[in-house]
């Protein structure tokens, strides 16, 4: 049940200390008015009308419910970092971490249409109440944050505004005739109050598919932060090289340039240093770095909007390949480039995975590890190359890493590129330590390599062009950042 402020409970510490009458009285007097700049507005703004209308035309008649999602527990009373639904950041531009609770929903308005109303949770008043502002951990001014009140958040956000303790009145009231869809598994209070709909998440994915300029834009922001982020990575290899838990200085040194730059990292951090390369989401980053290893780096800097890069980069320890070494980062640079020329406007989604993959079975096959010809094993009765090579090689990328992972098969993974798509392309080879199929010089290598790509009228722009993707420009850049 959503309970109003005034009952609300407060969310205190088993070692708060007490607060008397006397104590809360003084609180509630002499606070100067501390008014958002009246300009003010939330990023994207002139562009989320046309995106609610959108969604709007998809449901006619009906309430859409979208939740921004509630806090985790992380152990005890400390919660995890909040950072808001997708969906509901995308239609709101709303993106901080005040929007725990927060619920937009879809009023039908006419024949056609909807009125947008968010409900929130105002700033917690100064002069009286239960003292939430100063005394609340979750919640309180104090402890977590300024949060706007309801008229600030209408001017933010051009959209009307409530009062979160209303929602549950409208969520159990009556309904529209054509019925209630909530954007489910977001928040399991709304979830409570509501007989759950199918769909909403479907077409929501959809609608984000194709990304306009200015997601766009700040999807190459991410992108820009992470490659300055991967420089300073190289620049710091030295002092991970002496620690014993290496693969962390990493993640942390990367994780600093994304916290100062943006929202934070769009996905946990993958430093992994030699045979750690074969696990595809090695996110643990407890291993010694050895300078005769390879580190594979797959990270992303997440905007401030929430849009997020997604690159990896395979790195010689020692700023040098070793023969074995470059055979194998060339193999899967020659499969990357293949499926980068399959980009363009018109080709299936999967033809880029597909070119990708015929060049790994080919290299495979010419190196004896493939026992069958690089025919043979592409075939879908057989896929015997996967062994080396288990997941997809690419994915759409926007607001989540993996991005509009709702949509039907039909108009994602079984459809076809349109310019404004967004996505990576990222072939690897993960030849595990104890794989008897394959010659001990090849064991325990892994390598991927990963970009971000825009669709355009005529093909695709690489986004991540700054790095560098060849050995030669590979060991040019880090001896330049190294010194």
């Amino acid at each position: 049940m959503i309970s109003s402020q005034a009952s609300r409970p407060l969310n205190t510490g088993s070692h708060d200390l007490p607060v008397s009458a006397a104590l809360s009285a003084f609180m509630g007097t002499n606070w100067a008015p501390t008014p958002l700049p009246a300009e003010q507005r939330v990023p994207g703004y002139a562009a989320l009308p046309g995106r609610r209308t959108r969604l709007s035309a998809a449901f006619p008649g009906e309430r859409l419910v979208v939740p921004a999602g509630r806090l985790k527990v992380r152990s005890n009373d400390c919660d995890y970092r909040f950072r808001p639904h997708s969906a509901y950041a995308w239609l709101t531009g709303l993106t901080g971490e005040d929007q725990v609770g927060h619920v937009l929903v879809l009023e039908p308005s006419g024949p056609e249409g909807h009125e947008p109303v968010l409900y929130l949770r105002p700033r917690s008043p100064r002069d009286g109440g239960n003292g939430e502002f100063f005394r609340d951990r979750r919640y309180g001014e104090f402890w977590v944050g300024r949060r706007p009140d309801l008229a600030e958040a209408e001017r933010l956000t051009g959209v009307r505004t409530a009062h979160l303790d209303d929602l549950e009145k409208l969520l159990t009231g009556a309904q529209p005739a054509a019925g209630v869809r909530v954007l489910a598994g977001v928040d399991p209070l709304v979830d409570s109050l509501l007989n759950l709909s199918d769909g909403l998440a479907t077409v929501l994915s959809e609608l984000r598919l194709v990304k306009d300029a200015w997601e766009v834009e700040q999807l190459q922001l991410a992108v820009d932060h992470t490659a300055a982020g991967f420089a300073d990575v190289v620049r710091a290899l030295p002092e991970a090289l002496r620690h014993p838990r290496g693969e962390r200085w990493v993640e942390g040194v990367f994780n600093l340039r994304a916290r100062a730059e943006g929202n934070g990292t769009g996905y946990e951090t993958i430093a992994a240093s030699g045979a750690h390369a074969g696990v595809l989401h090695w996110i643990r980053n407890d291993g010694r770095l050895d300078r005769g290893d390879l580190l594979l780096l797959d990270a992303g800097v997440e905007t401030d909007t929430l849009y997020t890069a997604d690159i990896t980069r395979t790195l010689p320890l020692s700023g040098r390949f070793s023969p074995v070494q470059r055979d194998v980062y060339e193999l899967v640079l020659a499969a990357q480039d293949a499926g980068i020329a399959a980009l363009k406007p018109g080709a299936s989604f999967r033809d880029f995975h597909r070119a990708g993959m015929r060049v790994i079975a080919e290299g495979l096959a010419d190196w004896g590890v493939l026992r069958v010809s690089a025919d043979e094993a592409m075939a879908t009765e057989s896929g015997l190359y996967r062994r080396y090579t288990l997941c997809s090689s690419g994915h759409m990328l926007g607001m989540d890493v993996h991005d509009c992972a709702k949509a039907r098969s039909e108009t994602y993974l079984d459809g076809v590129l349109e310019a404004g798509h967004v996505l990576t392309v990222e072939p690897g080879l993960y030849l595990q330590p104890d794989d008897d199929t394959l010659p001990p010089e090849l064991r325990g290598i892994g390598v991927r390599i990963e970009d971000d790509l825009v669709i355009t009228e005529d093909g695709a722009r690489l986004m991540s062009g700054a790095l560098p993707r060849s050995v030669a420009d590979i060991e040019e850049w880090m001896d330049g950042l190294l010194g």
